[in-house]
Parts: structure tokens; sequence; C-alpha cells
């Protein structure tokens, strides 16, 4: 029974626990697992599970929540349970752990395969997508070593995967096993391959080449190392090593490189010059820029010609400004020079204008945007830079767009608004408040395009370089209404703009997409879409004019032909016009000295992870306000070397940090810096020569460093080493102060090599090059020894003074001469300059040709013959270098004579060596020497015939020669002699005698000038043996800084007739003048003082200053002018003709000017003129004789303005004729006038009448016939000149003018004889009823008219009252007993051949007793009362 209650509760338990893990196993899994074993398709997002299931053993936390459930709950069914079930359960528990362990377990194994399965297989396709052929990046190079040296041959090759190195000699592949140990070494380091030959010997002089391949190709490198050996062991100038240095050697650089000062928009062209013509391996010249390599271009030219290489650009701008470097090959690898070429701004347009922006470059390139960005320039004008205008054009054209209309603070831009695929140019101008600068060089020309297009296609390689595109667009075809844009945010904020970006919906799908942007104020609900009549095409926009210190969100819409996206996400907020902030200026800005015209900057970069985009530079002269620009590009290095400044001027240096807000603040100045060499060690001595031999002794010779380090060689240190041995041995522990020493204690026969170092006060410099191998072996040649120590001063541009020392080894007897030869360098043919030997140890070497270099060597000379030639000299270049000074011959402010000399340059340690014919210094009896700054003064304390020769001059201590040489010849030193005697027995200088001057007010000036003379010069002014002094009536003035003396006499008169002598002392100066004041020249004096005196006076009240004049007008007026001054109110003017006041002048109190104008002047005007001004202090008054010839003057100039104007000759016929006349502004009997007819002078005659009125002159030809005709000439004199005016009369004018007349003749005859009413008829009558009415008026006519009466417009009939009277012309009508009825209008009409007129009359008929009102009454016989014409 116990045994079965057991067992049914054991079952029980164990059906629970499977139930319980049933559960629990569904709570974890949602779905089957499947073991690693198991072929499943993992997804990413399984992957990324499994992977971190993978990395984690411990049981989840919602397990063991359970477990511990469970356990409760079986705790709690009692004790029975719990003893021995409790354990069972246990058991079972540890054993599905276990299970579950180990599952686990197999399952991170199969999943960490998988992984390392896929990471092998990702990185097959990386390797194979970015595998690359091999590459040389740097190739071998040539070398040439000595024998037993050792060589690296070096490369750096590119290839993925590394390729197989393998490398050959001579085509024999090399293998280090096979060689001797150590003779080869191969490396191979990140590419960096290496085969380094150790102790080379003359078998070793091969062809190297190195091999690399891999399976995408291979490449090769080829080199040739040259090994040299030494041929034969003779000394000195026997060696073969000497006689082939004479021969064709690699040539150098003639000069330095010098800074070379550009300006913008202009061409330059920066030089180098070489020694001699290039051998051919060093013809592969290569220039950089800042590091990069430079090529030809369009604007840029690189030549090689006549040992130059220059490099021209065409248009400079400051983006070329940089360091330069030159790079020729040679044999022991290149040599290269650098220097730094400035371009300064171009002159501006606008005065204050600042210099052009610099460094356009695009960044960010879209389809229809970019951003832009660039530098300030270095020049602001003088006032701060307010914004920067950017203009743009389509490449290729000359059509800039303005892209901005107000300025941009800060130097980056968004450009939008672009068309995709277009090509364009930018450029910026810079402007503040005095204008807009000159425009940036263009960028380089940039393409807009779709940066994600790449992304969204996937290329496939296949078959041997063939590919699959596949585009993601048509995978998308599903997608119609576009997903929003995601990452919304705002990539940059500037003060004027905020830019902004966001990803492209994914997917997108495969329509075009465009975009519109909406903004919302933060704290408002209200979104406002930015863009809408611009869509954007690109995941990029920027806006402008926000609202500075206001916040914004932004979010984006997707739009395509089917519709528009919901908006995306908004973006964090932003605050618009956070203005950009310009960087400190750095700190610690030391200068220190450089060379002789520059000076070295250096300074801290900025802290707290500051990167500027550069600094730019700025020097000024101490005593000076302005700064002076020194880059106008910015350096990005701490350190700069500032060239071009002047020699021993002093300066002081700022730095400015340069971001795209601008240019920081100054930074503090430096401390002032006079500009000279900065102290180093000098460079290795050169030139070894044996200048003797002994038995066991050398004497060696050598040359001086060719760099000093800007001080004094204080000594040698020379080391010797014996061939037989290994180590070198020095020579003397103490410094060599010359440069010959004789080395004692060696072996005779035995070979041995020299080397030295030079050492100043910076310490000991570089050690030589080994010399050439020399024997000890005794000399005993009859022959001198070589000259040595050759070298060149006073060089110019065709000639040089050659110096060389005498020969210690001087053979059989002593030296008689020297022969000089000379060599172009680069060439092997010596040329002996001088046939004769000459003596001394100098000579001048003439007719040179300039810009050429050349070599000097000498031989020496005795009586067995001439010895071995001297070491050559240095190359020297036949050239005046720039500010080369000469020696200055003159005469001090005390008389001494000087010769001076100022050097250009000048150290510390430097010294003026004066010499006399290059023989040494001069005499100190006879000479004093003066140094001040860079100048020396030779002053000749006792000046003969002694001190006559060449005195030349030379500065030590400096790199570079400077010296001068002068000749005093004995023509120089009379001149001077002469010069001397005047300055120490000076005379002071006249420069204006006694001159005489009457002053306004009458008084009598007399003055003299000399040179300038000091505060204590003095004067003593003699009249007629008696000093004067000054008073007020002879007022004496001497003004010394002016050199002016002066005596003022105010009434000049007798008592002052006589001498006068000025005596002036200056010093040791001195001198005297005289001037005699007698007879006819005191006469004219005092006549001239006293009529001014007079005309004073009179000016003292009114006065005329401008004479009575006349003036014919242009209208033939004459116009009488005069201006009087000194008016008052009172004051009155008058006009006088022939002593009697005229009328009609004009005055104008105002100005002063008196004018009389004469409209049309005749005979009677004629006479004298006169005008009047005066007041209670005077009176004066001018007169103009307007008479005789004056008169005569008046009419010819009115002649000549009225001939001016005569018009064209006009034809007017008339009734009698034809008139022919011109128009004249007025004419006058004394202008002559001449009628030609046909060239032939017209008389007045019966049918031809001339004539004038005022402004007419005529010819009247009366009854023309044929013989009228022709041409008509009128010629008018007006004393002096004539003036013809001509007309034809003939043809069609004389047809027309004769058939005018014609007509005009026969209307005159007509209107003379045809019918007229002469007189007689009122215009009204009025008669009262029943009285007689009676008409009367006269007629005329030839013939005789007809006669007929009109009553209203009806002709009358005459009967009964009517009845008509005719006598001869008198033609009376007359109505008896008139009534009402006979009122109205009555007209007579009469008529003949030639005509008819009418006259009328209005008959008013009144009754008994009426009056007629508004009439003029006037009673007439019959009782009729008439009213008359007006």
């Amino acid at each position: 029974m116990g045994t079965r209650t057991f067992s049914h509760h054991r079952e029980e338990e164990q059906k629970e626990e499977r139930q319980q893990s049933f559960q629990m196993t569904s709570t974890t899994r949602k779905k089957k697992f499947k073991t690693s074993e198991e072929e499943e398709t993992f997804s990413l997002s399984d992957l990324s599970i499994a992977a971190a299931l993978a990395l984690t053993s411990e049981i989840p936390q919602d397990y063991k929540i359970r477990r511990e459930a469970a356990i409760l709950e079986l705790e709690q069914r009692g004790q029975k349970r719990i003893l021995f079930g409790n354990d069972m359960e246990k058991l079972e528990e540890e054993v599905i752990r276990i299970c579950r362990l180990l599952r686990v377990r197999a399952d991170r194994r199969a999943l960490r395969r998988k992984a390392v399965e896929k990471a092998r297989v990702e990185k097959e396709y990386i390797e194979l997508r970015s595998g690359r052929p091999p590459m040389f990046w740097i190739p071998l190079r040539v070398h040439a070593v000595w024998e037993k040296m050792e060589v690296k041959l070096a490369c750096t090759v590119l290839a993925s995967p590394p390729p197989q190195v393998t490398w050959y000699k001579n085509g024999v592949r090399i293998d280090p096993r096979l060689a001797p140990a150590g003779k080869y070494k191969i490396k191979n380091k990140f590419g960096m391959l290496t085969l380094h030959i150790s102790r080379c010997s003359m078998e070793d002089s091969a062809e190297y080449s190195v091999e690399v391949k891999n399976q995408y190709g291979e490449a090769y490198s080829f080199a040739t190392v040259l090994v040299r050996k030494y041929y034969g062991m003779e000394s000195g100038f026997d060696s073969e090593i000497y006689r082939r240095s004479l021969m064709a050697r690699e040539a150098d650089f003639a000069f330095p490189l010098k800074p070379l000062f550009s300006r913008e928009k202009e061409p330059f062209t920066l030089s180098c010059y070489f020694s001699s013509d290039l051998l051919e391996h060093q013809r592969d010249i290569t220039w950089f820029r800042d590091g990069e390599l430079l090529q030809n271009s369009e604007c840029r030219e690189l030549k090689y010609q006549d040992r130059e290489a220059s490099l021209t650009v065409s248009c400079a701008y400051k983006e070329d400004e940089g360091f330069y470097t030159i790079r020729v090959p040679s044999l022991d690898g290149y040599k290269e020079q650098t220097t730094y070429v400035f371009v300064k701004d171009a002159a501006a347009e606008t005065a204050g204008a600042p210099g052009s922006p610099l460094n356009l470059k695009c960044h960010d390139v879209n389809k229809d945007c970019l951003i832009l960005s660039w530098v300030a320039p270095s020049d602001n004008g003088g006032s701060p830079i307010l914004g920067y205008y950017i203009e743009r054009c389509v490449a290729g054209s000359e059509d800039w767009v303005p892209c901005n209309d107000k300025p941009v603070k800060t130097c980056r831009y968004p450009v939008l608004g672009l068309a995709e695929g277009q090509t364009y140019q930018f450029r910026v101008k810079a402007v503040n408040k005095e204008g807009i600068s000159h425009p940036s060089k263009a960028s380089d020309p940039v393409t807009t395009y779709d940066p994600s297009k790449d992304k969204r296609v996937t290329v496939i390689p296949y078959d041997e370089g063939r590919t699959i595109e596949i585009f993601k667009d048509d995978l998308e075809g599903h997608i119609k209404i576009p997903l929003p844009p995601t990452n919304v945010h705002a990539s940059e904020v500037r003060e004027d703009y905020v830019a902004l970006a966001w990803d492209e919906p994914d997917p997108r799908g495969r329509e075009p997409l465009n975009y519109y942007v909406e903004k919302l104020i933060v704290g408002s609900n209200s979104w406002q879409m930015v863009n809408l009549d611009m869509p954007v095409n690109s995941p990029r926009f920027a806006l402008f004019d926000l609202v500075k210190g206001k916040s914004y969100c932004f979010r984006v819409r997707s739009a395509n032909k089917y519709g528009i996206s919901e908006p995306s996400l908004p973006s964090e907020p932003v605050t618009a016009g956070a203005k950009l902030a310009t960087l400190p200026p750095p700190s610690q800005v030391l200068a220190f000295r450089d060379t002789k015209t520059s000076v070295v900057l250096q300074w801290d970069k900025l802290k707290d992870g500051l990167e500027p985009l550069g600094y730019y530079i700025y020097c000024r002269e101490t005593g000076t306000e302005e700064w002076q620009t020194v880059n106008n590009k910015p350096v990005t290095c701490n350190e700069f070397t500032v060239p071009g400044l002047q020699p021993g001027k002093e300066y002081v240096f700022c730095v400015k940090s340069v971001n795209e807000a601008g240019l920081s603040e100054s930074s503090p100045e430096t401390d002032p810096i006079v500009v000279r060499p900065a102290i180093a060690c000098p460079s290795a001595p050169h030139g070894f020569v044996l200048l003797n031999c002994g038995k066991a002794d050398m004497t060696i010779g050598w040359k001086p460093p060719k760099r000093k380090g800007g001080t004094k060689i204080l000594g040698y240190f020379l080391d010797q080493h014996d061939t037989s041995e290994l180590d070198w041995h020095e020579v003397n522990i103490q410094p060599i102060p010359q440069r010959v020493y004789t080395v004692s204690n060696l072996e005779e026969g035995h070979v041995y090599e020299f080397r030295a170092c030079a050492m100043n006060m910076a310490g000991v410099g570089e050690v030589s090059e080994p010399s050439d191998l020399f024997k000890c072996e005794e000399w005993t040649m009859p022959e001198p020894g070589p000259p040595y120590d050759v070298k060149c001063t006073e060089v110019r541009d065709s000639s040089l003074k050659l110096h060389w020392e005498a020969p210690l080894y001087t053979g059989a007897g002593p030296v008689t001469g020297y022969y000089v030869d000379m060599c172009e360098e680069g060439s092997e043919e010596w040329k002996q300059i001088n046939k004769q030997s000459i003596a001394t140890t100098h000579m001048k070497v003439s007719d040179l040709e300039t810009g050429k270099c050349y070599i000097f060597r000498v031989r020496a000379l005795n009586k067995a013959g001439i010895g071995p030639p001297s070491l050559p000299s240095d190359p020297v270049v036949a050239k005046t270098k720039p500010g080369t000074k000469e020696i200055e011959l003159g005469v001090d402010e005390e008389g001494f004579i000087y010769m001076a000399f100022e050097a250009p340059e000048k150290n510390d340690s430097s010294e003026f060596i004066w010499s006399k014919d290059y023989e040494g210094p001069p005499d100190a009896d006879r000479v004093q020497t003066e140094e001040k700054g860079n100048k020396s003064k030779l002053i000749l304390k006792d000046p003969s015939e002694k001190d006559l020769g060449i005195y030349s001059v030379e500065v030590t201590d400096v790199d570079d020669d400077i010296s001068a040489s002068c000749t005093l010849t004995k023509e120089d030193l009379d001149k001077l002699l002469k010069r001397s005697h005047e300055i120490r027995n000076p005379l002071i200088k006249l420069i204006s005698g006694w001159n005489i001057d009457v002053l306004e007010k009458g008084e009598v000036r007399l003055w003299l000038e000399v040179e300038k003379l000091s505060p204590n010069a003095e004067l003593h002014l003699i009249f007629n043996d008696k000093e004067l002094t000054s008073t007020p009536t002879h007022k004496i003035n001497f003004v010394k800084g002016k050199g002016l003396v002066e005596l003022i006499i105010e009434n000049f008169c007798d008592d002052d007739k006589g001498t006068y002598t000025a005596q002036l002392q200056d010093g040791k100066a001195k001198n005297q003048f005289t001037l005699v004041l007698v007879d006819e020249c005191f006469d004219k004096v005092a006549e001239e003082a006293d009529a001014k005196r007079r005309e004073w006076k009179k000016k003292q009240g009114p006065h005329f200053i401008e004479n009575l004049k006349w003036k014919v007008t242009d209208n033939c007026e004459v116009l009488l002018t005069c201006k009087a001054t000194n008016l008052r109110k009172d004051t009155s003017f008058q006009w006088f003709f022939n002593k009697k006041a005229r009328a009609g002048g004009v005055f104008d109190p105002q100005t002063g000017i008196g004018t009389l104008r004469i409209k049309k002047i005749a005979k009677a005007d004629e006479g004298q003129y006169k005008a009047l001004v005066s007041d209670d202090r005077g009176e004066d008054y001018t007169q103009l004789d307007l008479t005789k010839g004056a008169f005569e003057d008046l009419l010819k100039e009115l002649c000549r303005i009225s001939a001016l104007s005569a018009t064209p000759l006009k034809i007017q016929p008339t009734e009698e004729g034809i008139k022919i006349y011109t128009d004249v502004k007025y004419y006058t009997d004394y202008m002559k006038t001449t009628w030609y007819h046909k060239e032939k002078q017209l008389e007045s005659r019966d049918r031809l009448k001339a004539g004038s009125t005022m402004n007419q002159i005529w010819l009247h030809i009366l009854n023309p016939t044929d013989a009228d005709k022709g041409k008509y000439t009128l010629e008018l004199f007006d004393g002096n000149n004539s003036r013809k005016l001509s007309t034809d009369l003939s043809g069609q004018a004389f047809e027309d003018a004769l058939a005018e007349h014609r007509r005009l003749k026969e209307a005159a005859v007509a209107e003379k004889c045809r019918a007229r009413v002469v007189q007689g008829l009122p215009d009204v009558a009025t008669i009262m009823e029943d009285k007689t009415l009676c008409l009367t008026c006269c007629v005329s006519g030839d013939p005789y008219p007809e006669i007929t009466w009109f009553k209203n417009e009806k002709v009358i009939v005459f009967k009964d009252r009517y009845k008509m009277d005719v006598k001869g012309t008198v033609v009376t009508i007359t109505i008896e007993k008139v009534c009402n009825e006979d009122t109205g209008k009555y007209s007579i009409y009469v008529k003949n051949k030639y005509g008819s007129e009418t006259g009328q009359v209005t008959i008013s008929v009144y009754k008994h007793g009426d009056i007629p009102i508004g009439m003029e009454e006037e009673e007439v016989p019959g009782g009729i009362i008439m009213k008359k014409p007006k």
C-alpha cells in the first residue's frame, strides 16, 4: 500500500513537472526553435538576435522567477512530497538544465561558424572590389657612389592584394643566400621596397630592377648604379680626379631664388639661373607650389632656355601666392631651391575699397544647390568689411548673374536655384563703406548632380570586365505616394541663413521627388510652407531672413506626380541669427633674425581646439603708423619668414587669425627688431689643395665656407686620414686662424686625404668632404708650385678684380710673373687672358659678357718655366648685383677730402678693409678711417700727389662679395682741393644782387638775396661810409633763414643818393655787396617813387581800376565801359561828351561798372568821352578819345561786324524791275560797297540804281533784259578787309524773276486803272421824312467805269423820286420826299475791264420830332444827319 502510494505520488509529480516545463517553454519561445544542425536561412534580425544570445550564458530572468514560483508551490503541498520527491525533482531539474546548456553551447558554436563564414565571404567580396594592379608611387632613382661605399635603392609601390616582389641585377634575379654574407638586404615594409648593397665594388655597377605582381597585373622599375673608382695615386693637380673635375660638371644654381613680389591680375615670371648648361640627366626640371606639382597650362608656362629655368604666370591671382620650389635632378638625387611669391591686391577702383576674396571652393554639391566658401581678404581698405556679393555664370560664358541681394556677413553661402547637370563658375566681391572690391578669381567649374545616384545603383561584374547595373528605382515601382523624409536637421546655422538637410524616404519610389519645407515658430501651432513657389529637388535647403533670436522647428514633405506625403517629424528647435564669432588672435608672436633682408616670425597656435583657415601677417617700420600686409594668402603654419625688408631698418609685426567669420583682432605687437642676418654655424670649407710637400710634411690650403653664419670665422679644425688606415686623426686641437697649414710627422710615400670644419661664435660647422688623395713625396720640380686662394672682387656687369696668393713653393728661383686663364663654366676650353706675364698678385679682368658665368685660374712663372695652375676660383657671374654701392669721393663740412663707402649689408663682426693700389692698407700717417653704422670713411689728412692711386675697400665676414674701388687722379685731387679751400675759406654765395623796387605807397626797397644763413649770421649796412641802423624812415630787415637783406626808405629824396654796402659774416664765411645809386639811376627811381606816392594818395578815395574802353557788340551797338572801386553809397558817377554832361549811361554801384550804350553811332558821336566818379574823399576820371584815328578804328570794327552779319544775296522781283539785296544789322557810309556784274564793276545809271538803307544794301535793275543775266557780286570793305557776296541771276532764276516782275508790273497797271469808288459816301445817313436825300461820291477808272446803284441788293431804277447825276468823276443820287420805305442799304457798283468796286451807305428815315441816339450829328443841307466813317 505504501509502495503504491509512493508510486502514485511520484507519477503525479512527474506529470506536473512535465506540464510546468511545457508551459515555461511555450512562454519563452513563441515559435519553434531549430537547432544549429538544421538547415535554415536567417534574416538580418535573426542573426542579430542570435548574436546577442550567443554573447551571454545567463539564464533569463523570467525563467528564474517562474522557477522560484513553482518551487514555492511544491513546498506548500506538504512535507511528504518534499522529502523523497524533492531529491528526485532536483535531479530531474539538473538533468534538464544540463541538456539546455548543451543545446545553447551547440547553437553558439553554430552561430560562430556562420558568422566566420559570412565574414570570409564579405572579405573576399571587398578584396575583389578593391583589388588593383601594382603601381609605383615613387620609382627607383639613379645612384652614383664611390667604391667601398654602400647604397640603398628604394621605391614605393601601391597594390591590392600585396604583390610578390622580385629584384634583378642586369636581368638576373638577386638571391641574398647565394651572395656573400651581408651583401644584399631586401625589405618590404608597408609598400616601401628597399635593396641595400654594402661595400660596393666595380662589379656592382649595373642596372637594377624590381618586379612586383599580383593577380591583377605587374609593374617594373629600373635604376642604374654607378660605382666610381680612384684613378692613380698621384697627389695635387696631377691626379686624375682633379683633371676630371675640370671637365664637364653638373650645373648648380648660380643665384639663390629671391622672393618675388607681384600684383593681382598682372603677369609675373619666376626665373632660376644656372652656373652652366644643364646636363642631359638634369633637364627634367619640376616646379612645385606649396608642395603641389605644377604643369603647363593656359595661364602658366614652364620653360628652360639659355641656362635659365622660368615659370611664367600670365595673370596672377592671390591663389598663386605661396612657396615655389624648383627641383633639378642630379647624380646624388636632386637639388632644389624654394622661395615665396607674394601677390599684392590690385589697385582698387574706389579709394578705400577692400581687397578681393580668395580660395573659392564648392561643397556639398547637389542637383540644384551647393555650398560656396571663400577666405576673407587681408586688406579691408581701412574700414570693416560689411559683407560679400556672390556672382555666378555658366562655365564658358562671361554673363555673371548676382546670387544675393544683401551682403553676406560670413565667408560661406548656400547657392540655390541651380539647374541639374549644368556647369557653373562662381566669384565673390567684398564690400565696405567705401566701395566694392575687384572680383575674386573664378572658382573651378562645378557640375550639379545627384550625389545619391551611385548609392542607388548596384554594379555586378561578370564575364571578364562586363557589368550588370541594377537600379534600386526599378525595384520600387509599387511606391506611388511617397513616404515622408527622415532625419530633418539643421546642418548649418549662420547669422544670415539656416541650412537644412534630411534623408530621402526609403523606399523612395521610381518617380522623381520634390520637397516642400515648412517652418514653425516655437510656441505656436501654425506651420507655414516656405517654398511653395519653388520646390526643392535635393535634400538640402537654406532659409534666409529668419527673425534673429527666435527658435524655429522645420519639417519636410515629399512630393511626386502621384501626390504629397505626410510631413516628416519636426526637427529640433533651431535659433536663428546666431552670429559666428571671429577667432582670437594668436599669442606669443616672436620675431627672430634670419637674413639681411628677412625676419622669422613664430607664434603659438590657437588653443581649445580652434582651427583657423590660416593667418595673415602685417609689418610696420618703427616710427611709422601705416601697417603693410605681408601675405595676401593665409599661411597655415605657425612660422613664417618675412622677406623683402630693408637691411638695418627696425620693424614690428603682428598676426591675425582667419576663419569663416573674417579676420580676428591684431595680436600683440612683437618687440622691435633690426633686420640683420642671424648668427649660425658656418658651412663646410672646400677646395683643398696641396701647396707644398716635403718628405714628412705637407702644406694644405683650402677655401673658406660659402656661408660664414653671419659672424667672423674664428678658426678651422683639420683632420687627416692615411689611406692605409681606417680611422681619421685630428691635426690640431686649437683652431687654426688661417687657411694654410703645414701637417708634419707624415710617412713618406703614404697617401693622405684631409678634411676640415670651420668655427665661429655659434659653434663648429659642418665637416667638409674629404679632399683628393695626396701622396707624401718631396717636391723637387724646378717650376713654382700653384698659386692659391684665387678670388674675385668688385664684380660688375663687364669687369671684376682677380686676386690670388703667391705660391709657397718657388722651385728653382723666385716667381717673376703670373698668367691668368679663364673659361666659361661648363666649358673645358681655357683661354689665357694676358699675353705678357704680370708681376702683381691682382689683375682687373674686363670685357666680360654680362650674365655669363666664368672660372679663373692662375699659373706662376719663374726662370725654369710655368708651374701648375691654381685651383680654379669659384664660379662668378658677371653681373652687378642690385644694391651695389661705389666709393664716394667728396669733401666734408670741415674741408677734409674723404672717400666713403656704404655697405648694403654688414654683420656685427664685419670690418671695412681699405687698401691702396691693392698692396695693403694706406699709410696710417696720411689717412684716418671712421666707421658709423654701415658706412666707412677714409679721410686724407694732408692731401698731395703722394695720395694719388687706386683705393679699394672690402667688407669682411659676409657671404657675398661686397667690395668697390676708385681711382684718385690728379684732376680729381685738384677739384677736391679747390672745394676744400672754399669750405675752409668760404664766401657767402650771392643768389640775387642788389635790386630796387618802388612799392605801392612810393617807398623804395633796396634788397639782395644770398644763400641760407645760420642764426648767428651778422649784417653791417654801410651808407656813404656810415653804418645805418634801422629807423621808422629807413627800416632794415635781415631774414637769415632765407638769406634776405632789405632796406625800405619811406620818403625817398636827394638825401638818399649815394653808395650802399652790405657786409655779411656767417661763421667763417663772409662777403660784401655794394650798390651805387647816383645820377640817372637815382633820378629814375625818385621819379617813379614820386609818381606812385601820388597814385597812392589818389587811391584813398574812389578811383578807376579799369579805364574807359569801347566795344562793338554783335548787334552793331557801341558799348563804352569802365570800372571803379572803393565806392560808397554817396559816390556819384557821371558821363561827359565833349566836356558836356551826357545822359543815358548806366552805373552799377555794387560792381562799380559804368556802361554807355550807343545804339546807332553816327558822325555826330565822334568826340571826347569822359567818366567821372567822386565823393567827399576825392574824385577820379577816365577819358576815351573817339576822334580821328580812334573813331576811324571804331567805325572799322563796326563795319567788320556789320559785314560779317550780311546775309547771302537775295533776288526780289518788283514792278519796276529786279532787286538784288542783302540784309545787315547796321549800315554806315564808312562801309564801301561795290557791285559787280560778271566780274565788271557796275556804275549807277538809268536802268541800274544802287542804294542802301540802315539795314539793307541793294541793287535795282529797272526794266531787265537778257543782257542783265549773269553773276552779281557785292563787295563789302570795312577799311581793312573785304567780304564778297555773290548770286547768279541767270537761267531759271532769271526767268522766274522776270516773270514775277512782269506780273507785278501788270498788277500795278491794273491796280492803277481799275474802277474805284474814291470818296464821298458816309457809312450811315439819317434823314427826316419828307426831306430830299442827296448822296454824292467820286469814281475813277480808265476806261471810265460803268455805274450801277442798288437798294437792298436790288438795282435802282431812276424815275419819279430817284434821280442820278454824273458830272465827270462825281456821281450824285437824289431821293425826293423820303419816307420810311426809303430806309435801307444803298450801294454804288463801278466796273471796267481792270476791275470793280462797291461803295455802301445805310439810309435811316425817322419821323418828325425823333432824334436818333448814338449818332455823331453833323447837319448837312436838307436836314440830313450823317455818321462819318471812323
